[in-house]
């Protein structure tokens, strides 16, 4: 039996992330629908947690077109409409990287985009489909970070598998752009203000009521680490066939933190 058929009842919040664990972005990963609905079913409250750099509407509309269930989950939170508020907030128009659709995205919800060079604050959401590799925007940084703009990345994620192919996500312009010196403002996992923010929806649970589920060591495990979440680990994401490292705690401070269970997917 896997520690999701039997969750301790103590975990009355489920914090879940979406791509690696729900979907692969294109198809619903097996059982992953009908283990949320168990879950709301047992009574907890099932909150979908997501760096994707879009408004919450969006993802929520993709998993319509991919057929999860609305009565699966209670709330669906996302780093990106986390970074739309925050960019509207400045007041003037920012620069802009990502997308098209990305970028159609943030203006319909209210971002204004520089038509120029004339902005000191930059929206990044992740890389766009004529430059794939981030090689091809080091020069663009560089120009960038002279000119002290801070970047505001929607997607803390390096990386993602869509379809079973990885593409680079936001978060990998922006180690680039902090390694050239430049100043970033992250949305999303591991960062505590999309957790905050997910726990008010859930009705302020104590961390010891909450369970994370994730994919990500970088952005799910080491988010929930950090805020003090016992966290399921899922080895079917981006870590494929990864066991999870013995070095963990100690390479990012946590004592002898470890996940709860780890398992393959929520199958």
């Amino acid at each position: 039996m896997s520690f999701l058929d039997a969750v301790p009842e103590r975990y009355r919040v489920i914090l879940c992330d979406i791509w690696g664990c729900i979907h692969d972005g294109m198809r619903l990963y097996a059982g992953a629908a009908r283990r949320l609905a168990q879950w709301r079913a047992e009574g907890r409250t099932v909150v979908l947690v997501s760096n994707a750099p879009r408004p919450t509407s969006t993802i929520e509309a993709h998993l319509d077109r991919l057929r999860l269930d609305r009565s699966s989950w209670d709330h669906v939170v996302t780093g990106g409409q986390a970074g739309i508020e925050a960019l509207k907030a400045l007041g003037r128009p920012v620069g802009f990287l990502g997308t098209a659709s990305d970028r159609a995205d943030l203006e319909y919800s209210g971002v204004e985009i520089a038509a120029g060079e004339d902005f000191d604050q930059l929206a990044c959401t992740g890389l766009d489909r004529y430059r794939p590799g981030v090689d091809e925007y080091r020069a663009q940084l560089e120009q960038l970070d002279a000119r002290g703009v801070v970047m505001h990345c929607l997607n803390p994620d390096r990386v993602v598998i869509h379809g079973g192919v990885e593409l680079l996500c936001a978060g990998a312009l922006a180690d680039v752009y902090e390694e050239l010196g430049g100043r970033v403002e992250y949305y999303g996992k591991p960062h505590p203000a999309i957790y905050r923010y997910a726990l008010g929806l859930a009705g302020d649970p104590s961390p010891e009521q909450v369970l994370v589920i994730g994919d990500s060591l970088a952005t799910d495990v080491l988010g929930a680490a950090r805020m003090g979440f016992d966290c399921v680990f899922v080895t079917g994401g981006i870590h494929k066939g990864e066991v999870f490292p013995d070095a963990f705690a100690a390479q990012h401070a946590l004592g002898d933190w470890r996940p709860v269970a780890v398992v393959g997917s929520l199958q």
